[in-house]
């Protein structure tokens, strides 16, 4: 397609943007790299059409959330440089059915789970990014290297053992060390952990590997 021409119907997977929310320079079809920061997206596609902007939809927003259990799914696979960037799905409360966790276990597991995925013998040192989803139903990890699902089901069982096991003051819930380290709820946290163990890694299987189709 021509920089000229119009896309009458957009696939359904895009998006419309009003386009003052739109860099003037998206104003031709064209294809952009992405930034550090945007590596959910590594290559967006932005056109316009009568006025408006169209982007394509990231991948998470494409998995049926009706449908999606509490389990551990790879959300997707990024290659920068020469390495693979695998991003898990690590979820936790079933979306849309039940309630999400607080903000203050939420807080407390990133500092455990953090804590231990960045001293861990085998992956400390493949360890991204361990971090909340903005919906409260889990989290995200980043890892680098090319792995599966199942591949990482012993390092969350370590993981979710050692916050369901943890006494005392928590990593870095300090004024010095932390922007809010008031909202914290370690005794929440620790039933959070205890109830992933037993009711999905415990007997994990690809119903809670694979994300539904």
């Amino acid at each position: 397609m021509k920089s000229n021409e119009i896309q009458k119907s957009p696939p359904s997977n895009w998006s419309r943007i009003n386009k003052q929310a739109c860099n003037s320079s998206f104003r031709y079809h064209y294809i952009r790299k992405s930034t550090v920061l945007d590596l959910v997206t590594p290559i967006a596609i932005i056109i316009s059409l009568k006025g408006e902007c169209l982007m394509k939809q990231i991948a998470s927003f494409t998995i049926d959330h009706l449908k999606l259990l509490p389990g551990v799914y790879v959300s997707r696979k990024d290659t920068v440089g020469n390495e693979i960037i695998t991003t898990f799905d690590i979820r936790v409360t079933r979306p849309n059915f039940e309630p999400v966790m607080n903000t203050a276990e939420i807080h407390t597991i990133e500092h455990l789970a953090a804590t231990y995925l960045r001293n861990d013998k085998d992956f400390g040192n493949k360890i991204i990014y361990f971090g909340p989803m903005g919906c409260r139903t889990g989290f995200y990890l980043l890892l680098a290297g090319d792995y599966e699902s199942k591949d990482i089901v012993p390092l969350l069982t370590n993981m979710f053992e050692f916050v369901r096991d943890f006494e005392g003051e928590v990593p870095g819930a300090a004024a010095f060390n932390c922007g809010n380290y008031l909202d914290m709820n370690l005794p929440m946290a620790k039933y959070i952990a205890n109830r992933y163990l037993n009711e999905v890694l415990s007997s994990i299987d690809d119903t809670r590997l694979i994300y539904p189709n």
